[in-house]
């Protein structure tokens, strides 16, 4: 079955998807996206990502191309019609066409694309069971990591190093030798107390959706939760480590830059907020078997 695109109002074969060549997307990453977990025909946590679409859309006063309940029925469409069943769901929208000048123009609508692929959650599953690596990488992000933009390329020169390194993920360092995030999720320590360390929420990073699934999780559990930069030493010495992200739900990492955190493998807190995601992800989905049934 040929892949389907969804392309400023249209359902296009994959191949044939495209934009204008001065999309202001295409020439200054003038944008933002999204993408949604598909699991046993549910989005996952949807809401969460298209308010955390509209703020970013706001914070670039980029105008929104339709409303909430619309953009659910796209993204739907587009899964249906893709026939992704587990899988995700990438949406990017920017200010859209437009002669290549700096300021914004004031006469162009947004451009909105989705697309929808599958995704083999058994290999997430394994990564879960016997942990991943993770090395450490300049944080040279802009100052604005709060917006989920298009302009990925610090993020992709960070997961290239990591692959080159034989590892599963990159945390970013900033200039005070202290984690910020991932280069695609957010990180996570657990100290030798059973306390959950974790970024405060600012302009240094991305709050991600499953992060803020996550955190609720283990405040229901009853786990101790601090807001504070932690450096790599700290990591390194933690009793427990993980990241978090919408593909990936919760991964433990057993060693950062090849030293082992803990006992080198999964711990016992990282796969109970896992066991926990995955309920919430069974419980918390908007589901759309029904159209997916349909012609």
């Amino acid at each position: 079955m040929s892949r389907i695109a969804y392309v400023n109002g249209q359902y296009v074969p994959y191949a044939q998807a495209g934009v204008h060549v001065e999309d202001r997307g295409f020439q200054f990453a003038d944008g933002v996206y999204e993408v949604v977990a598909v699991k046993d025909g549910g989005f996952v946590d949807l809401e969460g990502h298209l308010v955390r679409l509209e703020r970013s859309l706001d914070e670039l006063r980029i105008d929104r191309p339709m409303s909430r309940a619309a953009l659910s029925v796209v993204l739907a469409e587009t899964v249906r019609r893709n026939r992704v069943r587990n899988g995700s769901v990438y949406l990017q929208i920017t200010r859209g066409e437009a002669r290549r000048e700096f300021p914004f123009p004031t006469d162009t609508a947004p451009t909105f694309v989705a697309i929808a692929r599958h995704l083999d959650w058994a290999k997430g599953a394994a990564n879960a069971a016997k942990g991943v690596a993770a090395i450490t990488h300049p944080d040279i992000r802009w100052g604005r990591c709060d917006i989920k933009t298009v302009g990925l390329l610090p993020a992709a020169l960070a997961k290239q190093a990591a692959k080159e390194a034989g590892a599963y993920e990159a945390w970013l360092v900033d200039d005070e030798g202290f984690v910020t995030e991932g280069s695609s999720s957010n990180a996570w320590i657990v100290t030798k107390d059973n306390v959950l360390v974790t970024r405060k929420p600012t302009h240094e990073i991305l709050s991600g959706i499953t992060r803020s699934a996550v955190l609720e999780l283990a405040k229901q559990e009853g786990l101790k939760v601090e807001f504070r930069p932690f450096s790599v030493a700290e990591a390194q010495a933690a009793k427990e480590a993980f990241v978090s992200s919408a593909t990936s739900f919760v991964i433990p990492v057993v060693s950062l830059d090849g030293k082992l955190i803990g006992n080198g493998g999964p711990g016992v807190v990282v796969a109970k907020l896992r066991s926990l995601y995955e309920a919430h992800a069974a419980t918390h989905s908007t589901d759309w078997q029904a159209p997916f049934l349909g012609p």
